[in-house]
C-alpha cells in the first residue's frame, strides 16, 4: 500500500494525437498503486476512446477545465489529487516530491522547445509563482482531497482563482522538482506573442474583466 496516493486529473478536448503518450508516461506511477482519470470535455477525435484503456477511468464532463477536473475530482479516491495538463509531464517519483501534510502547491516547470527565450519564460513563471503563491495549471497543482474545495466553473483563468482561494488558507507548496510541458502553444502563436497575451489577460482579470470576455480574447 502507497503512504501517500495520489488521484492524477487528466482534462482532455480534442488530445488524441498525444494522450496515448501522456498516458503512457503515467503508467508506471499506476504500477506503484496509483490511480489516473481522465476527464473528458466532449471530443470529437476519439480522445476518450483511445484513453479507455490506458486509465483507471474515463469521466464525461462539460467542457472547460474547471469543470471537467471537478468531475474527475469527484470520481478520485486518491489522498492527494494532481490537476495535470495533457501535454504535461511529471517528474519521476512524483509522490515523493509531495510533502506529507502539504495541503496544496505545484511543482517548478520547465519548457520543452528549442526556442532559447522559452528558458526565461519557465524561470519567471516558476520566480512569480513563489512570490505570489498564486499556481498555473501548466504547474500541476496537487491538493489534499480532503481540503479541495472545487475548481471555479468559469471560462478562464480557473487556476489562478483557485490559488487565490487555497492561499487564504495555506500558502502552496512551490515544488523544484520539474513538470515537463509542450512549448506548442507559446510557438504556435509565437513566444512574444503568446507571453504578451498572457500578461494582459492577466491584467485585465485583476482588474475585474469577466472570465469571458478573457476567453474570446485568448481563443480568437
Amino acid at each position: 500500500m502507497v503512504a501517500q496516493r495520489l488521484s492524477v486529473v487528466v482534462p482532455t478536448l480534442n488530445e488524441a494525437r498525444g494522450i496515448r503518450a501522456a498516458l503512457e508516461a503515467l503508467a508506471p506511477l499506476r504500477a506503484r498503486g496509483h490511480e489516473v482519470i481522465v476527464a473528458d470535455g466532449g471530443s470529437a477525435d476519439g480522445t476518450a476512446e483511445l484513453a479507455a484503456g490506458l486509465c483507471d477511468r474515463v469521466v464525461r464532463a462539460p467542457r472547460g477545465r474547471g469543470s471537467q477536473m471537478n468531475a474527475g475530482a469527484a470520481t478520485a479516491s486518491g489522498e492527494i489529487l494532481v490537476f495535470l495538463h495533457a501535454d504535461t509531464r511529471l517528474p519521476r517519483d512524483a509522490e515523493r516530491a509531495i510533502p506529507q501534510g502539504a495541503l496544496w502547491g505545484r511543482f517548478d516547470v520547465q519548457i520543452e522547445s528549442r526556442h532559447p527565450l522559452l528558458k526565461v519564460v519557465a524561470w519567471a513563471m516558476n520566480l512569480r509563482s513563489r512570490l505570489t503563491g498564486i499556481a498555473t495549471g501548466d504547474q500541476a497543482i496537487f491538493v489534499r482531497r480532503d481540503a479541495f474545495p472545487g475548481f471555479p466553473e468559469i471560462a478562464l483563468m480557473e487556476d489562478v482563482a483557485f490559488s487565490k482561494a487555497m492561499k487564504r488558507r495555506a500558502p502552496p507548496a512551490c515544488r523544484r522538482e520539474k513538470v515537463v510541458t509542450s512549448g506548442r502553444r507559446w510557438e504556435s502563436r509565437g513566444v512574444l506573442r503568446t507571453v504578451v497575451l498572457m500578461w494582459r489577460l492577466r491584467l485585465l482579470y485583476f482588474l475585474g474583466a469577466r472570465p469571458e470576455e478573457l476567453a474570446r480574447i485568448y481563443y480568437r
